[in-house]
């Protein structure tokens, strides 16, 4: 019964194995993500429900906001050499409805306060964008 469930509440698109996978990264964060999630969950930045580590179809993003439908990614250095794949992940999320912003690791671990700053705006001018236009239907909130 359970596994019915599971499968009726998963996000469109989305697999078993890339939800597991997804689960599995939320149990080994990196330094930066431990210290985001620690600022986002809760609802501590604006009210907003944060998830870590969510799937939306066959990407696994570093932190989502349904409310907003906000990704955030956050970077290290490995991102330097795939410019071109974050750039292609990026499109394919705002095709999908969503918006996504990058954040540095370092900028995570050095500047928390610019970065939630960064969030909030985003978050704010997703929320406006979302009440001017017709809903696209639930691609995965």
């Amino acid at each position: 019964m359970r596994e019915k469930r599971a499968q009726h509440h998963r996000i469109r698109g989305t697999t078993p194995a890339v939800v597991a996978a997804a689960q599995r990264l939320s149990l080994n964060l990196t330094p930066a993500e431990q210290k985001l999630w620690k600022a986002l969950q809760k609802r501590q930045l604006n009210g907003l429900k944060f998830r870590c580590q969510h799937a939306i179809s066959s990407f696994i993003v570093d932190f989502y906001c349904p409310q907003c439908r906000l990704v955030i990614e956050l970077d290290g250095d490995i991102h330097n050499q795939q410019v071109e794949y974050d750039e292609a992940r990026t499109e394919q999320l705002h095709q999908l409805g969503y918006r996504v912003i990058r954040c540095q690791n370092s900028n995570v671990i050095h500047h928390l306060d610019h970065v939630l700053q960064q969030i909030r705006q985003a978050s704010e001018q997703s929320i406006e964008l979302q009440s001017k236009s017709p809903r696209m239907g639930d691609l995965g909130g």
